[in-house]
């Protein structure tokens, strides 16, 4: 009985579950930033090809 409680003590303080839930909440920040970042720069981009496009003609 001791050596059970004693397992599920040690199971109880490990970190290694925190740590894994913050290295997915970095992960995510990191992903809505680059999100935030690269949309203007999609749509210049597609403002670009439209204008090539349009003088290209049909």
């Amino acid at each position: 009985m001791t050596k059970l409680y004693c397992y599920i003590a040690s199971r109880m303080k490990s970190e290694e579950g925190a740590a894994m839930a913050e290295y997915g909440l970095l992960v995510a920040l990191i992903a809505v930033v680059a999100m935030a970042a690269l949309t203007p720069l999609g749509q210049n981009l597609f403002n670009k090809f439209q204008a090539v496009a349009t003088a290209i003609g049909p």
